[in-house]
């Protein structure tokens, strides 16, 4: 059931884990025959399963294995992996760093803007395993890296945002225009919302 928050604003309950319980229906299935397979486009995944593209989650070796058990690990171009030669190295800076200086390091690191040569080698790197290549980026960056990804051969392109709408109105920057990209990209692409 909805309520109102605010003019015109309707908001909906929302329930957690330990508030619910599934009840088995009316036919159940011999697993041996269920299919879980999921299709984006041309890419079939045997799992279901799209690892988040977050740098702490998500690199060009974990894309691959992911991608080998069936799956699909998202890189994100606008983080450490385009950014630095050899990101794990980084990662691991950025996770043995303690509290007080973590927010500090990262800050600091994510100065170094991504470099094209590093979103085409990431992603060459995923597809010589032979396994899908998935990537992301957000709205403002999905323009000048679409192509990229797209000539580097990745398959499915995701541009990630907090709040995604096909129209957006700004007058200090030019607006991401969602359609346009759409319909010059030539992979799939997703929008999704952390």
């Amino acid at each position: 059931m909805a309520f109102f928050i605010g003019r015109d604003r309707e908001a909906r309950r929302a329930y957690g884990l330990d508030e619910i319980a599934l009840v088995p229906g009316n036919l159940t299935v011999n697993p041996e025959e269920v299919d879980t397979t999921l299709r984006i486009g041309s890419v079939k995944l045997d799992i279901p399963f799209m690892a988040s593209a977050m740098d702490g989650v998500v690199d060009s070796q974990f894309a691959i294995a992911m991608g080998k058990m069936g799956g699909l690990g998202v890189l994100n171009l606008d983080g450490i992996n385009t950014r630095y030669e050899k990101p794990r190295e980084v990662v691991a800076q950025i996770a043995s760093a303690d509290p007080e200086t973590a927010t500090k390091l990262v800050q600091e690191l994510y100065r170094e803007s991504p470099k094209e040569h590093l979103i085409a080698q990431r992603i060459h790197e995923i597809k010589k395993a032979k396994v899908p290549c998935a990537v992301s980026t957000i709205p403002q960056n999905a323009d000048k890296y679409g192509p990229i990804a797209q000539d580097a051969g990745c398959d499915i392109f995701v541009v990630q945002s907090t709040v995604t709408t096909v129209k957006h109105k700004a007058t200090k920057y030019k607006p991401f225009d969602i359609a346009k990209f759409c319909h010059k990209m030539k992979i799939p692409w997703l929008s999704a919302m952390p």
